[in-house]
C-alpha cells in the first residue's frame, strides 16, 4: 500500500464578504502588481469590479487580461503568457469559473517553466520543476473547484480535443470562496456547475483512488449539494453559500484521488461541440452510475442516503443502487438539465469518435469499472437515446 498524498491551498477564505481578505494576503505576501485573468462577461457584469474596487481603494496596482473564453484554448494561454511578461506583474489573480482559473494555471506554470511554452506538452502529469507564479483564485461559479485543485483542462483547437494537466505545482496559493462573487450566476449556469460539483463528489467517492479522508469530504459534499442545489438555482442566499462551500469540499478531495469515466466522456463533448462542462457531466452521470453500479460495493447506499433517500439501510443492494441513480436523475430534472445527449445537440454519427477520445482521457483510468472502447460506446448510446 503506497502512501496517500493530499495537496491543498496554503490558505482559503470562505463565506459572505471573504473577498475583503485579498488585501490581507497581498500585503502579507508582499506582492507588488497583479495580473488579473478573467473573461469579458465578468468585466461587463461588474463582477471583476468587486475585486478591482478593493485593489483601487488600497492603491494596489493591477492589469486585466480578459481574453478567456469557455473551454480555454492553447492560443489563449499563449496570449496570456505574452501579456503577463509585458505587465511587470509578480502574481496572478484569477477571477471566474473553471476557464479563467485553468487559464491562469497554464500561464503561471509556463512563466516559471518556459520549456513548456508550447502548452500541449503540459498534458498529463508533466515534469515541471518550479511552482507556478503565485495565484489567488476567486471562483465566480459553484462547481469546478478549480481554485483548490491541481488539475486544469485546456482545449487544443487544432486537434479538436481537450487535454487534462495534473500538476501539484499549479495549485493556487490562496482561494477566496465568497458566495457574493457568485450571486450574478444565472439559473442555467448555477444548475450546470452545481451538477458538475455533484459529479466530482460521486466520481471521487467511487474512484479507484478513493480512501477515508477523501470519502469524508465527498459524502459531506453530496449531502450539501442534495439539499442546496435546488434552492441555489432559485437564488436563495443560504443555498448559494452552501453550494459555494460544497463544491470546494469535494474539490479538495477529487483533486487528490481522481475521477472516472463521466469526466472522461464529458471532456470530448466540450472539445467537439463546446458543450458546457457541467451540462456534459450532468447528462452523463446517471448513465455512468448505472454502468459502474456492479463495481461500487455498498457505496451507492451512502450516496442515496446523502441525497436524502429514506430507509436505505433496509434496502437490497439492487434497490439502493437504483435509488441513488434515481435521486441523481430527479435532482438533474428539478434544476432543468436535459436528460439525453440527443437533446444537447450531440450527433449519433460522432459517438464512436467520442468514445475513442474518452478512452484516451486521463480521468477514465480512475473509473471503478474497467472500461474499453465497446463499453464506453454503449454508455454513450444509452445516454444519447435515454
Amino acid at each position: 500500500m503506497s502512501a496517500h498524498r493530499f495537496i491543498l491551498n496554503e490558505t482559503s477564505y470562505h463565506g459572505q464578504g471573504a473577498i475583503k481578505e485579498i488585501v490581507t494576503e497581498i500585503k502579507h505576501r508582499n506582492f507588488k502588481k497583479a495580473f488579473i485573468v478573467t473573461d469579458k462577461d465578468l468585466v461587463k457584469f461588474n463582477v471583476v469590479k468587486k475585486v478591482t474596487d478593493i485593489l483601487d481603494e488600497h492603491k494596489l496596482p493591477y492589469e486585466v487580461f480578459d481574453d478567456v473564453k469557455a473551454n480555454p484554448a492553447v492560443s489563449t494561454v499563449k496570449a496570456g503568457v505574452g501579456a503577463y511578461k509585458k505587465s511587470g506583474a509578480d502574481y496572478i489573480i484569477a477571477i471566474g469559473g473553471g476557464s479563467p482559473i485553468d487559464t491562469a494555471k497554464g500561464i503561471g506554470i509556463i512563466i516559471n517553466n518556459p520549456e513548456f511554452s508550447d502548452v500541449v506538452s503540459l498534458e498529463g502529469v508533466a515534469p515541471t520543476k518550479n511552482r507556478s507564479v503565485p495565484i489567488i483564485a476567486i471562483p465566480t461559479t459553484a462547481g469546478t473547484a478549480a481554485e483548490t485543485t491541481i488539475n486544469y483542462v485546456i482545449t487544443d483547437e487544432e486537434k479538436k480535443r481537450k487535454f487534462v494537466c495534473v500538476d501539484p505545482n499549479d495549485i493556487p496559493v490562496v482561494a477566496i470562496v465568497d458566495p457574493e462573487m457568485m450571486s450574478s450566476m444565472p439559473k442555467g449556469l448555477t444548475a450546470a456547475t452545481g451538477m458538475d460539483a455533484l459529479t466530482h463528489a460521486i466520481e471521487a467517492y467511487t474512484t479507484l483512488g478513493a480512501w477515508e479522508l477523501a470519502d469524508t469530504l465527498n459524502l459531506k459534499a453530496i449531502e450539501m449539494i442534495g439539499r442546496s442545489l435546488r434552492g441555489a438555482v432559485q437564488n436563495e442566499p443560504k443555498a448559494r453559500e452552501d453550494m459555494a462551500l460544497a463544491q470546494y469540499v469535494t474539490g479538495m478531495a477529487f483533486s487528490n484521488v481522481g475521477l472516472g469515466v463521466v469526466h472522461g466522456m464529458a471532456h470530448p463533448l466540450g472539445a467537439f461541440y463546446d458543450t458546457p462542462h457541467g451540462i456534459a457531466n450532468a447528462v452523463l452521470l446517471p448513465y455512468v452510475m448505472a454502468f459502474n453500479a456492479p463495481d461500487t460495493g455498498d457505496k451507492f447506499r451512502d450516496v442515496a442516503k446523502a441525497l436524502g433517500v429514506q430507509g436505505t439501510e433496509k434496502m437490497s443492494q439492487e434497490a439502493y443502487r437504483k435509488a441513488a441513480i434515481d435521486a441523481v436523475k430527479q435532482l438533474s430534472k428539478d434544476v432543468g438539465i436535459p436528460a439525453t445527449l440527443k437533446e444537447i445537440g450531440v450527433k449519433e454519427q460522432d459517438l464512436e469518435t467520442l468514445a475513442k477520445a474518452a478512452m484516451a482521457d486521463v480521468c477514465t483510468g480512475g473509473n471503478p469499472r474497467t472500461c474499453n472502447l465497446g463499453l464506453v460506446l454503449e454508455v454513450y448510446k444509452k445516454a444519447y437515446q435515454g
